[in-house]
């Protein structure tokens, strides 16, 4: 028996919607960056990109376990010299662009390269109710069913 080799062809991309609110990030970006390469399918192959389309509404109400929401730290660098930089997360979440914390974590879970930057093209993240993608007919995936630890108990 030959091993399968899925061809662009016979790929076929769903769209699935996800409500952020009150998910831990960590375990979100997990499931998102599953869906986005295609490894919940039967058909998945390593080299193509046959995941889905994923839409994440209320990015800005995701949620950390524990202290992270004012412990973890965000670093990078201007490539200046001493030009280290460092944010925390509520500073993230409460600021401007609070979608980049969950599109970050996802992004260093898809692997690097053209095949990666190929599937975050995939994924829109925005941080209020509201998309444009209703014409797509996107289906709801509850990512709080799958797993009681999922969802950040209040």
């Amino acid at each position: 028996m030959k091993t399968y080799s899925a061809k662009p062809s016979e790929i076929e991309k769903k769209w699935v919607v996800i409500d952020a609110e009150g998910l831990v990030v960590g375990r979100l970006a997990a499931i998102i960056a599953d869906r986005l390469r295609g490894k919940h399918k039967p058909t998945y192959t390593p080299h193509m990109d046959c995941g889905d389309n994923v839409v994440v509404i209320n990015a800005e109400k995701v949620s950390f376990t524990g202290k992270k929401r004012n412990d973890k730290t965000y670093y990078w660098h201007t490539g200046h010299p001493g030009g280290i930089k460092e944010r925390q997360a509520h500073q993230l979440l409460d600021g401007r662009f609070p979608d980049r914390v969950l599109t970050k974590a996802v992004e260093r879970m898809v692997p690097r390269g053209p095949l990666g930057r190929q599937q975050m093209k995939n994924l829109r993240v925005y941080a209020g109710t509201e998309h444009p993608h209703e014409a797509q007919q996107p289906e709801v995936l509850d990512v709080a069913a799958l797993n009681s630890k999922n969802k950040r108990g209040a």
